[in-house]
């Protein structure tokens, strides 16, 4: 273990599309979207937890829209929340793309099977 990984138990990610080219704030937009809507989403206990650690949070990129929507059902399939973004088209990208996906809070044992081939943004 590395740079304090021990200490956290529980994280979220948060995969983000690179095909779209969106700016950074973009994609920091879109991120908070994908991290409030997954954390809503969670149980009591994993939500709490996740809290008291420090609210661990991972970038990831996807490389297209296939990756995000293979994740959500990955995730979907064993129970873990997620929120999948798709924008409404007001800024730089055409109405009904989908720009992100937030996964969890969850264990991290859990959400390693689900992100691990993923690259940090």
């Amino acid at each position: 273990m590395h740079g304090g990984e021990e200490i956290f138990k529980y994280k979220q990610c948060l995969v983000l599309r690179t095909d779209l080219k969106m700016s950074c704030g973009k994609m920091c937009a879109q991120a908070a979207h994908a991290s409030i809507g997954a954390f809503e989403k969670a149980s009591l206990n994993d939500k709490k937890e996740w809290m008291r650690e420090g609210q661990k949070k991972v970038a990831l990129k996807a490389p297209d829209e296939m990756t995000i929507y293979k994740l959500k059902a990955q995730a979907e399939l064993i129970g873990v929340p997620c929120s999948m973004i798709i924008d409404a088209g007001m800024t730089e990208i055409p109405a009904g793309s989908v720009t992100a996906l937030g996964i969890g809070p969850a264990k991290r044992e859990i959400m390693d099977k689900i992100t691990s081939e993923l690259k940090l943004l």
